[in-house]
C-alpha cells in the first residue's frame, strides 16, 4: 500500500503543478477568462484529491 501512495501523491502534485501552469498560461496570453476559470477550479479539485492522499497515506503510515 506504502508503494502506491509512492506514487500517487507525486503524480497528484504534478497533476497539480501542471494545471496551474496551463491556467496561469492562458491567463498571460490573453486567452479566454472562462477557460482559466475552469482551469483554476479544476486545480482546486486536484489540490483537494492531493492533499487527501497525502492525509491518508500519512494514517496508513502511522499504524
Amino acid at each position: 500500500m506504502d508503494s502506491l501512495f509512492s506514487v500517487l501523491i507525486p503524480l497528484s502534485l504534478l497533476a497539480v503543478a501542471v494545471v496551474l501552469f496551463l491556467g496561469l498560461w492562458n491567463m498571460m496570453r490573453g486567452g479566454s477568462a472562462n477557460r482559466s476559470q475552469k482551469l483554476m477550479r479544476l486545480r482546486v479539485l486536484f489540490q483537494f484529491c492531493a492533499v487527501l492522499l497525502l492525509i491518508v497515506g500519512a494514517w496508513l503510515a502511522r499504524g
